[in-house]
């Protein structure tokens, strides 16, 4: 059995454990916490914040996994380069771009309903346009080049985080609270309810969706063998934690048949609120997940070229002109896949179907790891965890996706 290096990086290594995190947050909190908070109630009750609990404990398991797999190969092309070297199979590592190429069409329509959701509590005009709108600028953005730097998304993180901070901090404050005391969100050992906090568990899964592209950077990073995994580590730490007391407070503070039905429910929060303040946060919330929209897009399109490239797609998929150097085909197919499905498919449905695709790399991601450790030691130096975490991984993540179809 020959095992496969990493090859030699051609990128600065620059990135430290605080600016990897910055960055791990700015991919992870933001467009699902936003918009996804009202689908879950609807799914799991007053349990909706159980629901953010159990995806995080689904994805620490198989975030471990990420740490070991990508000190081992500290490489850009992530999730191609594990399953390639578990597997030893190259179709795989084509497969496995296919899925997280959807994974990020289907994210980004399900963010880009979100994003025009608060665009119309800003504006009034109708949704269906706005999404289009959206999608159409974001579109534009993406071809016309955008270097999408760390440094960038660390400010766009910190503006997502100041907003959920402000949705705690004023949640708590409100006087007459509509929704469910505290006491109420701690759910019974009945099945019928658990049923639903699983089914809610998968929505709360896409809030989580993001963090492995920390792995994609790996090249990027400075002593990546403590780096990495402290890294990912506090990212998620510090994401479960502030989804929490989200959920918690908008739970607190909103009628559950109010909270439901909303594709921006944030806002709710703000229901007696001065008009400015709602204006503001309302502007927060687009500029949370339209930049959500966009880092999908830019994902998309570079896996369809890069597949293409390499001839396993139409070449012209491959197509990268002068002006923009940037791969146009690609983005504009993208675009067009996101436009089909924002105007025929609801928030819900998209958000469920990116969970069950990035849950099934999941589990290719730690049956990889697996097989790894069942073969001769590598000599290189990288973080270990023992073998029942990717086990766990995996049956977490099939139970996780089949909660799906209960």
């Amino acid at each position: 059995m020959h095992t496969v290096d990493p090859p030699s990086p051609k990128l600065r290594r620059s990135l430290t454990t605080p600016l990897l995190t910055l960055y791990g947050l700015g991919v992870t909190v933001g467009a699902g916490i936003y918009v996804l908070v009202g689908a879950t109630a609807e799914a799991a009750g007053p349990y909706a914040a159980v629901s953010f609990l159990v995806a995080a404990l689904v994805v620490s398991l198989t975030a471990l996994s990420y740490a070991e797999l990508a000190t081992r190969y500290p490489v850009s092309a992530g999730e191609a380069a594990y399953v390639e070297a578990g597997f030893q199979r190259g179709w795989m590592a084509v497969l496995i771009g296919l899925a997280v190429a959807a994974s990020g069409i289907i994210s980004a329509s399900a963010v880009a309903i979100g994003a025009a959701s608060y665009l119309h509590t800003l504006t009034g005009l109708g949704t269906a346009l706005l999404t289009i709108g959206v999608v159409s600028v974001m579109g534009l953005i993406a071809i016309w080049g955008i270097t999408q730097s760390v440094f960038v998304a660390a400010v766009i993180t910190v503006i997502e985080i100041a907003g959920l901070l402000f949705v705690i901090g004023w949640g708590m404050s409100v006087q007459e609270p509509q929704g469910h005391e505290i006491s109420a969100m701690i759910p019974g050992l009945e099945l019928s309810t658990w049923r639903g906090i699983m089914a809610a568990s998968l929505l709360a899964f896409f809030a989580f969706v993001g963090f492995e592209d920390m792995a994609n950077v790996a090249e990027e990073v400075k002593d990546p063998t403590h780096t990495i995994p402290k890294a990912i580590l506090l990212t998620l730490v510090l994401a479960t934690g502030l989804y929490l007391a989200t959920s918690i407070t908008v739970l607190l503070v909103v009628p559950i048949d109010t909270l439901s039905t909303s594709a921006a429910p944030l806002t709710l929060v703000f229901f007696d609120a001065p008009e400015v303040i709602k204006q503001g946060f309302a502007a927060v919330a687009v500029v949370a997940t339209v930049n959500g929209v966009l880092i999908q897009m830019i994902m998309a399109s570079r896996v369809i070229y890069g597949l293409a490239d390499r001839d396993h797609l139409p070449k012209i998929l491959a197509t990268v002109p002068q002006v923009t150097q940037t791969p146009v085909v690609a983005t504009l197919l993208v675009v067009a896949i996101i436009l089909l499905l924002t105007q025929t498919l609801p928030i819900g449905i998209l958000a469920e179907r990116t969970s069950q695709i990035v849950l099934g790399v999941f589990v290719l991601v730690n049956i990889s790891l697996i097989l790894l450790k069942s073969r001769p030691g590598s000599t290189r130096e990288h973080f270990r965890v023992p073998l029942v975490v990717p086990i766990l991984g995996v049956l977490t993540s099939a139970l996780l996706f089949g909660a799906g179809f209960l």
